[in-house]
């Protein structure tokens, strides 16, 4: 998909606040209200906006933890991944999953209230996955950055 200046624009716009009216995203981007919706409908049917969300608070939510777990495999077959990946998309601590090259196979992040919570995640979900070989955990004592927004340039 050809993506010109004036698109970059609206997903500019839409990332930094993507419940702006769309009338209100028209004025933004210098356009009027129908070709900025037929605009925004076609980059959404193509994909490249996949959903709208609104981020939360997670300190307000009472989810004071924020954990990156390393997790080595005790074989790399493409069913042992597949079987982990699966078990680990159930959880909803799981913020992010990353298959990794290196030491660990998989940079997960967890949004978790305290320490007792991180002991239950991880004696009753990730100790019970027959395919973990290792799990390492670091905890984020302080956020410096964090954004949703890609550069788009």
């Amino acid at each position: 998909m050809e993506i010109d200046s004036t698109d970059l624009k609206i997903l500019n716009e839409l990332q930094a606040d993507a419940s702006l009216s769309n009338v209100a995203l028209a004025q933004r981007v210098h356009l009027s209200p129908s070709p900025c919706l037929a605009r925004v409908r076609a980059l959404e049917a193509k994909g490249v906006i996949r959903q709208y969300v609104a981020l939360l608070d997670a300190q307000q939510l009472g989810l004071h933890l924020n954990v990156f777990i390393s997790i080595s495999l005790k074989q790399q077959s493409r069913k042992a991944l597949q079987a982990f990946e699966e078990r680990i998309c159930l959880r909803d601590e799981v913020m992010e999953c990353y298959l990794m090259t290196g030491d660990a196979d998989y940079l997960i992040r967890v949004a978790i209230a305290d320490m007792p919570s991180l002991e239950r995640f991880i004696l009753e979900q990730l100790s019970p996955i027959a395919q973990i070989e290792k799990i390492r955990s670091s905890f984020a004592l302080k956020q410096v950055r964090y954004k949703t927004a890609l550069p788009l340039g």
